[in-house]
């Protein structure tokens, strides 16, 4: 139970700052929070996809790259705010693989290799991948967890999939799920890890929203709020 009270209050506190960043949130006025020391985790963040590799295309013919790196980037602020400074493994939408790469293949593998190496670099990480959803009908929607084969990758997906529901998507019953063998990157490295598939840009109503720079700073909110009170982390005061 205090550990459903201590993630409410840092939610409040992370819509709280995120309210006089922007001005106005669903009318939404909280208190605000002191920030929170940082932690020994090192939060690694993901902005899957990127140049000649765009992802999922929107229903509106937005890449999903471009829709990954605006969430990450606004996550990476907010949590400043809170003293975390993050590993952002790109900052601009660009492939990060090797220059000898030619075909879009090889560019495709070189830059997952090269993501893993950068992961795998990092002393006490924890990886965070966001990613955007697709499917051939439309009326699937709703942000869903998918965690890495290492410790402590279920309990994060958890927190990040409670907080999702709790603070946008109250009717989203998708449960955290291992991620599938077939995604290269949270195979091939060895910290805890979660990739989170944001919402569906073939279900035209949330593509709207995923577009919008208010709904990617209330996403990337209820992420930083899930990452300051998940398992691997000391909680905050309550």
């Amino acid at each position: 139970m205090k550990q459903g009270v201590c993630l409410a209050a840092a939610l409040l506190g992370v819509w709280g700052l995120l309210t006089l960043m922007v001005g106005h949130l669903n009318n939404l006025i909280v208190p605000v929070v002191q920030p929170v020391s940082a932690q020994e985790a090192i939060l690694i963040l993901d902005a899957g996809h990127g140049g000649e590799d765009g992802g999922a295309v929107s229903v509106t013919g937005v890449p999903e790259s471009r829709i990954n790196l605006e969430i990450v980037l606004k996550l990476r602020d907010i949590l400043a705010l809170y003293g975390v400074d993050p590993v952002v493994l790109r900052e601009e939408d660009v492939s990060l693989h090797d220059s000898d790469a030619a075909t879009l293949r090889e560019k495709k593998r070189s830059d997952l290799q090269n993501r893993a190496a950068a992961v795998e670099a990092v002393t006490g990480g924890t990886l965070m991948s966001i990613h955007q959803n697709s499917y051939p009908g439309r009326q699937y929607r709703g942000a869903q967890v998918f965690y890495a084969p290492t410790e402590g990758s279920q309990e994060l997906a958890e927190t990040v999939q409670t907080a999702l529901r709790t603070a946008l998507q109250p009717d989203n019953n998708r449960q955290p799920k291992p991620i599938p063998d077939s995604v290269y990157l949270l195979h091939h490295i060895s910290c805890p890890a979660i990739l989170v598939e944001c919402g569906f840009l073939t279900n035209p109503e949330e593509e709207t929203l995923l577009r919008t720079s208010d709904y990617q700073k209330q996403l990337a909110a209820v992420l930083a709020g899930a990452w300051l009170t998940a398992p691997q982390m000391e909680p905050p005061t309550c």
